[in-house]
């Protein structure tokens, strides 16, 4: 079955038509490789694929993602983003493209719980990195992470006082009582793709579940690394939620289903 890999002009023209051919062949593209967008497994042979390439001030580094995340594209990154990447990589892609591998990336971590908002139990997920996020082709080693959810439509929170207002476009994905995915528009339209995809289908409780048959939304709640932490019990991880938003570092919305 011939490879679904897709090679952007830019892309072609910083690894040179050889290089572009040698991955369209399948000589250095791997068999299968974890998405660098959502970090799930992805195969060029069953689905189309994009080739992203992330290039530091010394590194490039050529990465691969699903097409339904990502588009094929050049993304400029400082070189300590890059550090460590061979590393990531591991040997899961087959043979690396020049000095080109995978680079590290934060990945989400995703806890649902219930919340309780003006005397009723809400259903909730809570979005926390396990690294700062950096801007796509920032040169900063800073963290854009919530600034980034506030420019899609998520808003700032000081107090948990309210339910956050919907967020049109975006919503949870939820399949035979399980959480699948937070899918986001699509830049270039069409269907929605993943912002957050789930490694395996994740668990809810029951009452997770029933709250969020009642509502037929989920309040989805953002914050930095560091600022939530793994929290053993919901009574737990609304105190962390609270001082979050003291501390001006919580983002919320409400995300509707789609589907359950």
């Amino acid at each position: 079955m011939p490879r679904m890999l897709d090679v952007s002009d830019e892309v072609r023209t910083e690894i040179g038509d050889e290089e572009a051919a040698r991955l369209l062949a399948g000589e250095s593209a791997p068999g299968s490789y974890d998405c660098t967008s959502c970090r799930t497994p992805g195969d060029p042979e069953q689905e189309r694929t994009s080739t992203v390439l992330f290039i530091g001030e010394e590194t490039a580094v050529l990465a691969f993602a699903h097409a339904g995340c990502l588009p094929s594209q050049v993304v400029q990154v400082t070189e300590e983003q890059l550090q460590g990447a061979v590393r990531a990589i591991g040997g899961d892609t087959g043979e690396p493209v020049s000095t080109k591998a995978v680079p590290e990336q934060a990945v989400l971590g995703v806890t649902s719980g219930l919340v309780l908002i003006s005397g009723e139990l809400h259903p909730a997920l809570v979005v926390e990195p396990t690294a700062p996020v950096a801007r796509p082709g920032s040169l900063g080693a800073g963290d854009d992470f919530l600034p980034l959810l506030i420019e899609q439509g998520f808003m700032p929170l000081t107090e948990l006082s309210a339910v956050p207002p919907a967020l049109h476009g975006w919503s949870v994905l939820l399949a035979a009582g399980q959480l699948h995915a937070v899918l986001q528009p699509n830049p270039a339209g069409g269907r929605p793709v993943a912002w957050w995809q789930a490694h395996q289908p994740l668990q809810v409780t029951d009452g997770w579940r029933s709250a969020a048959n009642k509502h037929q939304r989920v309040l989805m709640f953002a914050a930095p690394v560091g600022s939530i932490g793994r929290q053993p019990r919901e009574d737990l991880l609304r105190d962390a939620l609270d001082k979050a938003a003291a501390n001006g570092k919580l983002v919320a919305a409400a995300l509707p289903l789609a589907g359950l």
